[in-house]
């Protein structure tokens, strides 16, 4: 089954990346990593409030306790979305200069799982970092290329990782309590002529979304078996992260970028880097703020 996505913002992002939906403010956050934004969408009015937080940002949660969390170029921070102001809350100590953070979620315990990547693209340098509740910060994974796509399924007990280089989706065992991971192995991988598999999100029958970078779609996947199941087009190259929105979790909203693409790939995707929506006949999960 394929369809394709309709374009709601153009936007431009040179990057855009992390959306994610706050059930309770009934807003998309999303973010532009290069432009050093963060944005605030209203479906109902169509309009995308921008806050300039002064460095790369790689990613957005809601938090419980109000405003928002970040996964800044420099680490973990709150975000006051009336004020604009930002804190960094705690830097990872193995964190490199020459790495940011890119993608990240939070567990359904609330605990802030955030990756890195080289800025320079060399490989295996990145990590994988848990911010738990009390603010304390947790290396999971080392030897990182490209911290993608995380999400824990309906059961508490499996976690979906994509680290973008391997063009697969790992899955590792997860305890719910402790937030420890173990028994990493392929889920699934992405045929070379799909492109890269980039953000990801978990529908209400815990089939996965897959955001293909290079491949101009959204892609459904049974992550037991490996079976494709679905393809939202985009109109632009680079899709970077999906999202569930709405008062029923029903609409499936794509970010995009421009950043990769030539003079003669903009003239010919001239919408890449806008934020684009479809409904793709099943809703989503509602998004779990940060706990601390």
């Amino acid at each position: 089954m394929s369809q394709s996505a309709e374009l709601v913002l153009d936007a431009q992002a040179a990057l855009g990346e992390g959306a994610i939906w706050d059930a309770d403010r009934r807003f998309l956050y999303w973010v532009d990593i290069l432009g050093c934004q963060v944005h605030i969408y209203d479906p109902v009015t169509r309009q995308d409030q921008v806050i300039d937080v002064g460095q790369y940002v790689g990613t957005i949660v809601p938090r419980r306790s109000g405003g928002v969390m970040l996964a800044l170029h420099h680490g973990f921070a709150s975000l006051d979305l009336e004020t604009g102001q930002v804190e960094i809350v705690v830097e990872p100590k193995e964190s490199l200069p020459g790495n940011r953070f890119n993608d990240g979620k939070c567990d359904p315990a609330g605990r802030f799982w955030a990756g890195t990547l080289a800025l320079d693209g060399t490989p295996n340098v990145a990590s994988l970092y848990r911010l738990d509740a009390d603010m304390s910060v947790h290396k999971i994974l080392g030897e990182v290329t490209c911290s993608n796509g995380i999400v824990w399924t309906l059961d508490n007990r499996t976690m979906y990782y994509i680290d973008t280089g391997l063009r697969r989706v790992d899955a590792f065992d997860y305890d719910h309590e402790t937030g420890s991971i173990s028994g990493r192995r392929a889920a699934f991988e992405v045929p070379t002529e799909m492109g890269y598999p980039d953000g990801s999100t978990l529908d209400s029958e815990g089939m996965l979304w897959v955001a293909l970078w290079q491949g101009g779609a959204v892609s459904r996947w049974n992550p037991v078996t490996g079976e494709l199941l679905q393809v939202v087009k985009v109109p632009a190259p680079n899709v970077t992260s999906c999202a569930f929105s709405g008062p029923n979790l029903d609409q499936l909203y794509i970010t995009t970028a421009r950043n990769g693409l030539g003079e003669n790939a903009l003239a010919e995707y001239p919408l890449a880097g806008g934020l684009f929506c479809a409904e793709v006949g099943v809703a989503g999960l509602p998004a779990v703020g940060f706990a601390g």
